[in-house]
């Protein structure tokens, strides 16, 4: 089963989240989220367990837990296509009507 992390601590890294779920059961992968530009945590995470009754057990107990002195949020990670797409208020800054096209 496919977990997701959020309001992580910037601080923690791949291996703390892996130790987290691991009392549980056997943890196949545990992976903070890294923001491309900064290379710092963007505060949450997803952790893979192959055992269901072990991840729902961990999501039970983890959920609401205090981590580093943040209130951590565990559940089943929504498969991609399952989340609102993001709204970009239409801005398409590359369009038609672009300022460069019309100025000269």
């Amino acid at each position: 089963m496919n977990i997701y992390v959020s309001n992580l601590s910037f601080n923690v890294q791949d291996e703390d989240l892996r130790e987290f779920f691991a009392p549980f059961g056997e943890v196949t992968s545990a992976k903070v989220i890294m923001d491309k530009i900064t290379n710092q945590s963007r505060g949450f995470g997803f952790v893979e367990m192959p055992d269901e009754a072990a991840s729902k057990k961990a999501i039970a107990e983890l959920d609401g837990t205090t981590v580093e002195n943040r209130t951590i949020k565990v559940n089943e990670a929504r498969p991609k296509e399952d989340r609102p797409a993001r709204n970009d208020s239409g801005r398409n800054f590359n369009n038609a009507n672009s300022y460069n096209k019309n100025r000269y």
